[in-house]
């Protein structure tokens, strides 16, 4: 029995963006014929040098809704202002029945941040920051109020 060896070369480019799914959802609705299923995933992509979108793709399969989501999220990155590793300043924001604190680190720290707003920070690249999810533990409403207070950050 011969060994498997592979000819010809395998052209895999490195991603641009990395992506994390946060959640996915199945939905399901009552028609007439019976229920009608399908899902929603929340994505977040980013290339972890301040670029970072937040994407929620609705399809009839995980695999279709996952790729909805991220092209609606590179479509709409934002760019974050960095300080070194961390932040330029504290934020405290409030989006909805979210609230979502910030505040800069020194280095070292790493990310202190639940599991929605670490998401986001991670995807932006921010390597130390502190942070605190008050409110709702709706994970969709943390990662939006997260990617809000991004958005809000100011170059000092």
């Amino acid at each position: 029995m011969r060994p498997f060896v592979r000819t010809g070369q395998f052209n895999a480019e490195p991603k641009e963006f990395d992506e994390k799914t946060v959640q996915v959802n199945r939905v399901s609705k009552k028609t007439k014929g019976g229920n009608r299923m399908s899902f929603s995933v929340l994505v977040v992509v980013g290339d972890k040098k301040g670029r970072v979108g937040v994407g929620l793709g609705k399809a009839a399969d995980v695999s279709s809704a996952m790729r909805k989501a991220s092209t609606y999220a590179q479509k709409h990155l934002i760019t974050v202002p960095l300080k070194g590793r961390t932040i330029p300043h504290e934020i405290r924001i409030k989006v909805g029945a979210a609230q979502v604190m910030m505040k800069p680190a020194p280095d070292g720290t790493g990310v202190i941040a639940g599991g929605p707003v670490r998401a986001v920070v991670e995807a932006a690249g921010i390597r130390d920051i502190v942070s605190k999810i008050l409110g709702t533990k709706n994970k969709a409403s943390n990662v939006y109020a997260a990617f809000a207070a991004l958005k809000r950050l100011k170059q000092i």
